[in-house]
């Protein structure tokens, strides 16, 4: 197979209260906590992943829970919509349940042909359920959330940015998307790579006051590479198109590198390898607090600091 990027493979977001975010996304959205574990950068903070069973990319959101976090301000220079792909004919339930918790969210609208729903969760973050007719993903479901109405990974992610182009660029020219549909200032932008969680959309807004990345924002986007290998080419790639690129960090489920793109947002590249059953079986995922290796000697005293989860 040619070294090619495979969509989306995880998102990361900051929250504030933990508790609060681990009930959103495993109560009201119905994802599955896959892995409990702390910020590599601050073990005293959590590190939170949702998504499906496995943990496929593509499905993976996570969180930096920072208890005292001011909230951000989404504008250029962010990735300020994450969007979740939901079966046709579903919006209907996820309003009425959006209701009955106390959700933010506004009424159905349509873009490139497809019907969606903006919410935000508790922290501000902004939200998309899109509905499309077939994504062959399987979805992880509870008592409340059946696989009738169930996200099946993410749609796409909106980068608002003040100028598009030279973002633009490195989707095209580097990661290999095409641009496949256009409205007004908002370009869609896609990989025939893989068909589901392949979608990239920038949003034009010149002249408006950059966003403040913070609780309810989006930290980084990360995509997806099948192996080290094709990481590493990209991280040449990109380092002779004169981009300042991160060594290889091996972040315990996946590889990671990182550069920022030339619209301020912080894109990550990371491998599939070696996935989330590296420490714990597939029964068992977000059931135990997993420390890096570096942190374990530490257990005690971060397993005391960090808020108790009910």
């Amino acid at each position: 197979m040619e070294n090619r990027i495979l969509g989306l493979h995880h998102i990361t977001a900051i929250a504030g209260n933990a508790q609060r975010n681990f009930n959103f996304y495993t109560k009201t959205m119905g994802l599955r906590f896959l892995k409990k574990t702390v910020n590599f950068d601050d073990p005293g903070t959590y590190h939170f992943y949702f998504g499906d069973e496995s943990g496929s990319a593509g499905t993976i959101l996570t969180f930096f829970p920072w208890e005292h976090m001011t909230p951000g301000r989404r504008g250029p220079g962010q990735a300020t919509e994450i969007g979740y792909a939901v079966p046709r004919g579903s919006l209907d339930f996820w309003m009425k349940r959006f209701d009955a918790q106390g959700v933010t969210y506004n009424k159905p609208a349509e873009k490139f042909g497809e019907r969606y729903l903006t919410f935000l969760d508790p922290d501000g973050l902004k939200l998309e359920l899109t509905e499309v007719a077939d994504d062959p993903r399987t979805p992880w479901t509870t008592a409340e959330v059946g696989a009738d109405v169930a996200t099946r990974g993410f749609h796409h992610i909106t980068l608002t940015l003040s100028d598009v182009k030279a973002t633009a660029a490195v989707l095209t020219d580097v990661f290999g998307y095409k641009l496949v549909a256009q409205h007004v200032n908002r370009y869609r932008y896609a990989t025939d790579a893989l068909g589901t969680a392949n979608i990239v959309e920038l949003v034009a807004a010149p002249g408006e006051g950059r966003g403040q990345v913070a609780a309810g924002s989006v930290h980084h986007v990360a995509f997806r590479v099948k192996d080290d290998a094709t990481q590493l080419y990209f991280r040449d790639l990109l380092i002779k198109k004169g981009f300042q690129v991160t060594p290889q960090i091996d972040r315990q489920y996946f590889h990671a590198m990182y550069f920022r793109e030339p619209g301020g947002v912080l894109f990550e590249i990371a491998t599939d390898n070696p996935g989330f059953m590296v420490d714990e079986p597939l029964a068992e995922l977000g059931t135990h607090l997993m420390l890096p290796a570096q942190h374990e000697s530490k257990r005690a005293a971060i397993e005391a600091h960090l808020p108790k989860l009910g």
